[in-house]
């Protein structure tokens, strides 16, 4: 999950530093956001909190792991949460925690693999963020997930098998996000670079006003 001192929001790294050759293209980026959000979907794998603490970094602005945030809430880590109360309820909790923290931007929100299927979070998304599809191959998560012990939704007989069907029902839905950038193997830095640049060229989507009804209770 997140790392405290990874996820301090520092202040952003020289542009000299940058890669991209783009050095006035954060500030006009962080100024556009205004108060939204920059919200990274995609599968469990693609990637979503490592390279959003280097992107809230070279932003200038907080990293907040939406996964660490509802572990918090509710006491207990996302296995257990599957474990003692179900996908349901945990997916309840989620979209509450998700709401609540998209009143917190200007930051990057790192997602949980199944967040954006839901069309209540997608909408408050729109509104209050931008959206980046961290779009990966079956293969390249494979390699990564084979790493980790903590995905409830590939504790099956057959994870490939779950793992294409997961694909197969969320990659067309991933792929309403205003941006995808694809995540492979490559420094993370460069992923970084393209997603700043894909924010550049945008133009961002402008939002929605903010409801208040898409604001959530911590879930419990």
């Amino acid at each position: 999950m997140s790392n405290p001192a990874a996820s301090n929001p520092a202040a952003p790294q020289p542009a000299a530093h940058h890669s991209n050759g783009n050095a006035a293209s954060e500030p006009a980026i962080v100024a556009a956001l205004g108060a939204r959000s920059v919200v990274l979907v995609g599968m469990m794998g693609a990637g979503k909190s490592s390279i959003g603490r280097r992107l809230a970094t070279r932003l200038g602005i907080p990293f907040v792991d939406a996964d660490a945030e509802i572990e918090k809430a509710a006491g207990m880590s996302i296995p257990d949460i599957f474990a003692t109360h179900g996908e349901p309820d945990f997916r309840a909790g989620e979209a509450r925690v998700i709401a609540r923290l998209l009143d917190g931007g200007p930051q990057v929100l790192a997602t949980g693999g199944g967040a954006f299927m839901n069309p209540d979070t997608r909408a408050a998304i729109a509104a209050k963020g931008v959206s980046i599809w961290l779009n990966a191959d079956f293969e390249t998560l494979m390699r990564r997930i084979k790493r980790r012990h903590d995905r409830p939704l590939l504790h099956t007989d057959d994870p490939e098998t779950t793992l294409r069907q997961l694909i197969d029902a969320r990659y067309p839905v991933y792929g309403l996000a205003d941006f995808t950038v694809q995540s492979r193997e490559v420094p993370h830095e460069k992923i970084v670079d393209e997603i700043v640049e894909a924010m550049r060229a945008g133009p961002l989507p402008r939002g929605a006003a903010p409801d208040a009804s898409t604001r959530g209770d911590v879930a419990s």
